[in-house]
This record gives C-alpha cells, structure tokens and sequence, in this order.
C-alpha cells in the first residue's frame, strides 16, 4: 500500500495531498489556480497515480504560495509513499513531445535532492499564470520528495505546449522510477543499502 497523506497550514496556505503511487491516475484537484490544477491532473494522469489535491491559499496576493507550497507537500506525500523504496526502478528518463516542442527529463529517487532546470519561456504568463512558477513548483517537488531531478525543454513556441510537455514528461518518468522490478522485489536499489542520502 503506497500511499501518503500530507497535511500543510501555513500563514500563506492550507494544503492537502493525498497520492497512490499503485493508482490509475485519477484525480481530484482543486488549488484555486486553474492553469496549475490542469498541470496537476497531468501528472495524476501520466505517472498513473491517484491524486488528490485540496489548497486554499492566499491568492489574493498571487499564486506563488500556493504553488510552491503544493509542490511542497506533494514531493512529501511521494517521499513518504515510497518508504525505504524498496525494489523500485529508480532511475527513469523521458523525452515528451508536443506538437512544436520537445522536453527531456532525466530523475533518480537518489535520497539527494537536486534540480536542474532548463527551460526558457518566451512570456511571463500563460493567461494569469506566472511562467516563473513553473521552476518553483519542481524545485520544491525535488526538494520534498528527496529527487534529483533534471527538466530541459530542447525546443519549443508555445508557452502552454513547453509547461505542459515539462509536467507530462516528469509524470511519465516518475511512473517508470516508482514502479517495482519484479527481480529486486526485496532489495533497495542502492551499493550503499539506503536511499537516505
């Protein structure tokens, strides 16, 4: 049962997350932001993960916090559901293309959070979505979730095409790094015998 429930409540926001990493990629998203709740259900949808993703946030003064704090509580939810990450794949890469534009990403469920982030929007928004927060969003998931993480967008146009081919090729990733190898059902995928860092 890999599954994890995370509550965060802040000054700025009230969050909560609740993720199935055995799922078949249904979700529940409701942030107040509706650019990012699309994102969100990209991922649901791509990693085949059940998620469930309820966020009040201070809105009134822009969408950062609630992003972040988002992305906070999701790489927390995948961190805990994993456990000792026992017998997953661990390493998974993807190249998503849409339409114009073409995203590689590369992760490691490694225990040692790290982002690397290369991708150049052409605008600052996307309706009344800040572009900038995309980044915000990984480096948080990365953070949280103890993933070395790697977004590169090697070409693209549009600006709603390169933000959604970067959550969709995360998704498909992490769906290939969580599964479970059936060989090394008992074993942590590590020399060390820890993926703790």
């Amino acid at each position: 049962m890999r599954r994890a429930t995370v509550e965060r409540k802040t000054n700025e926001t009230a969050i909560r997350v609740a993720v199935d990493l055995d799922g078949t990629g249904a979700a529940k998203i409701r942030t107040g932001v509706g650019f990012f709740d699309h994102m969100l259900d990209q991922i649901a949808r791509h990693a085949l993960f059940d998620l469930e993703v309820e966020a009040q946030g201070d809105l009134h003064i822009d969408d950062h916090h609630t992003v972040e704090d988002t992305g906070i509580a999701l790489g927390q939810a995948i961190r805990q559901a994993l456990g000792d990450k026992r017998g997953i794949v661990r390493y998974a890469d993807c190249h998503l293309a849409m339409d114009e534009c073409l995203t590689r990403v590369a992760l490691d469920f490694s225990g040692r959070p790290f982002l690397v982030f290369r991708t150049e929007f052409h605008t600052g928004k996307i309706g009344t979505f800040d572009t900038q927060l995309v980044r915000e969003f990984f480096q948080a998931l990365a953070m949280h979730a103890d993933l070395t993480l790697h977004v590169e967008t090697l070409y693209g146009l549009n600006d709603h095409h390169m933000v959604e081919s970067c959550f969709k090729g995360v998704a498909r990733a992490m769906r290939q790094a969580v599964s479970i190898d059936e060989r090394t059902r008992d074993r942590i995928p590590s020399t060390k015998g820890t993926l703790g860092g």
